[in-house]
């Protein structure tokens, strides 16, 4: 692999940006992160008045949150590898270009396939700001210092977050809007992002003779989505033991398994398997797939209970997930400011997988009848156990890593968070449709489901009052099935992270890094 000077740049590559640069080049960065937390949460409360206006399912209830996940998780390692061939600034507004073309398609959409075709855009442009924002941030800020910007990520999270639900639910509850502007309220936003990106970040362009593995890219995307699929499916379409699913599991791992060999001989593989051999990325990848499959994998699906089992509103729904959000973004900012502070994170890493346990735990007992109050206080145990989890895996495989692998780490390890997302929400979605399926089947007969079939997700103002009081039970049973089901996968998170090994974090920027390590290569050439 060869390099050619990069390009005339502000700051010289390898040279320290000033705090003022760098806050100025994260205003386009946070807007962009703004943007793709708000497209994820202000869909969440229109869900059930989206399924019930196109007449889909449960299936497809979870598949609209499924496609987009699947579309990010099969992108973020092409994102990651294209980030060493062309301008990441570039890059990441192109992301950007192709979420507002899914935005649009989405609020304009006739029905539910058009729908599904324009979240997987949107999961691709989602994939994109996702591996480089945590690239570019990498390489601007040490290890070290990235807590001091903790409090700045975790505010726009929390922002977004917070302000995704109530906007979908005002805008669901409005009759002259509507839920198709949950999708085209985050276009206005998308393109000031890429303003300011234009106006703001500058990063020195280090090209290489690299060729993409585009074979791989195929391989390990049919693979992933062979086997998102069947865990979606079975159960519902075809039973779990089955033709069906000998066919798609075996499939699925033949794909995978011809990916890993192509990756071995490639030359610029797309997830690079020596990687693996560090012990801190490996078990950090671990964990992450892990704490995806528990996270996402139950509280998608709380919006539903929200409404569905409590019979809150849109608008209400978005403020009952103010807890957990709150638990989010006071644990990760304070835990960064800590980090920085002391320079220690495995404690804030093994204490944040036993709350999000505990969290998980709670969760499971709920039912329709639990109060806002219990639940609240639930939600935000399971917040705060994620909040000092989640991004200091990250961080923890980014200190650990030369320079030069730093957005191979990231991407990986964002790819695996994000697989794990799509295999937690595709698997317990299928599970809470055949656990309500089977329920309303026992309690209303064969008819409610029409005649055995995956249920319809109902809508609540068309059922009479005994109807309506066992379907608010049964969703409510369902959904704490899934926290419980979810619980194991966060057990493990725990086990893997205690083997993480601590070690002092780095205080030069990524691009400082390289630019040492590549003058140390140089030097041992002479």
């Amino acid at each position: 692999m060869t390099a050619t000077a990069p390009p005339a740049e502000p700051a010289e590559a390898g040279a320290r940006m000033s705090r003022r640069e760098v806050l100025q080049a994260l205003s386009g960065l946070m807007v962009g992160m703004f943007v793709s937390i708000l497209a994820s949460t202000v869909v969440a409360n229109a869900l059930p008045r989206i399924i019930a206006d196109l007449n889909g399912s449960q299936t497809v209830y979870t598949w609209i949150v499924t496609s987009e996940l699947l579309a990010m998780t099969a992108t973020v390692p092409l994102w990651g590898k294209m980030a060493d061939l062309y301008s990441k600034k570039l890059l990441i507004q192109l992301s950007l270009g192709l979420f507002v073309v899914g935005s649009l398609i989405a609020g304009l959409t006739p029905n539910v396939e058009v729908l599904l075709v324009s979240r997987v855009v949107q999961g691709i442009g989602a994939g994109g700001m996702t591996a480089l924002a945590t690239i570019v941030m990498a390489a601007m800020i040490p290890p070290r210092e990235l807590g001091r910007y903790a409090g700045i990520f975790g505010a726009v999270f929390g922002v977004g977050t917070v302000a995704g639900p109530l906007i979908g639910g005002v805008l669901v509850d409005t009759s002259w809007l509507g839920w198709r502007w949950c999708f085209l309220i985050g276009v206005p936003f998308t393109l000031l992002s890429i303003v300011l990106l234009q106006r703001t970040l500058h990063l020195p362009v280090v090209r290489r003779r690299v060729t993409i593995d585009w074979l791989g890219a195929v391989l390990i995307t049919a693979g992933v989505s062979t086997l998102l699929i069947w865990s979606s499916l079975a159960g519902n379409t075809f039973a779990w033991a089955s033709g069906w699913t000998a066919l798609m599991v075996v499939g699925g791992i033949v794909l995978l398994a011809l990916a890993v060999v192509v990756e071995a001989r490639a030359t610029d593989p797309i997830v690079p398997l020596d990687i693996f051999r560090n012990r801190t990325v490996s078990l950090a990848t671990v964990a992450s797939v892990l704490v995806g499959v528990a996270m996402f994998g139950g509280t998608v699906f709380l919006s539903q209970y929200f409404q569905i089992s409590l019979g809150k509103s849109p608008t209400i729904a978005g403020l009952m997930s103010l807890p957990m959000v709150f638990g989010l973004l006071v644990s990760s900012t304070v835990a960064g400011q800590l980090i920085t502070k002391y320079g220690r994170w495995k404690a804030y890493l093994v204490a944040g997988a036993a709350v999000m346990i505990v969290g998980m735990l709670l969760l499971g007992t709920i039912d329709a009848g639990t109060s806002v109050l219990v639940l609240s206080i639930y939600m935000a145990v399971l917040g705060v156990g994620v909040g000092m989890l989640m991004q200091n895996l990250v961080l923890a495989a980014q200190n650990d890593v030369p320079a030069h692998e730093l957005g191979a780490a990231t991407s990986v390890i964002t790819f695996f968070r994000s697989m794990g997302g799509a295999i937690g929400v595709s698997a317990l979605g299928a599970v809470l449709a055949n656990r309500v399926t089977s329920l309303m089947t026992e309690k209303l007969g064969p008819a409610a489901t029409g005649g055995g079939g995956s249920a319809e997700v109902p809508d609540l103002s068309a059922l009479p009052e005994p109807v309506l009081r066992v379907v608010q039970e049964v969703y409510g049973v369902a959904t704490a099935d899934l926290f419980l089901v979810g619980a194991p996968f966060a057990v493990l998170a725990l086990i893997v992270v205690l083997f993480i090994k601590e070690k002092p974090l780095h205080t030069l920027s990524g691009d400082e890094r390289r630019a040492r390590e590549e003058a140390a290569a140089q030097a041992a050439g002479h």
